[in-house]
């Protein structure tokens, strides 16, 4: 049980983005395809939860870890959801190809 999400995971920028990006899409799902709308506002929710969550426990610091915690928050949001990557105008198409009906659809070449 120790190996899954931990305290510490959890303060982590990369296990903050793995349970925002799997919160988002457990709750998107369950939601039904109105929660597909919806997925980009239930990550930045729990994104600022895990953030000030994550803030409420620091005490080393003074009261500008609140201002951190929100760009953290923005920081895990875009980790969790790919917003760095380029925008979509940006992205080269991939080709795409109908199966003829004479290969297996599981089993074919990826070159």
């Amino acid at each position: 049980m120790n190996d899954l999400f931990t305290w510490a995971a959890l303060g982590s920028l990369a296990g903050a983005s793995a349970a925002t990006l799997l919160a988002t899409n457990v709750i998107g799902g369950l939601i039904g395809p109105d929660g597909d709308k919806l997925r980009k506002w239930i990550a930045i929710g729990i994104a600022l939860a895990l953030s000030y969550l994550t803030a409420a426990f620091a005490t080393d610091v003074g009261a500008e870890k609140w201002i951190i915690a929100f760009f953290n928050a923005l920081v895990i949001f875009s980790a969790a959801l790919g917003v760095n990557q380029f925008p979509p105008g940006n992205r080269q198409a991939t080709p795409t190809r109908v199966a003829d009906g004479r290969e297996p659809r599981v089993f074919r070449s990826w070159v």
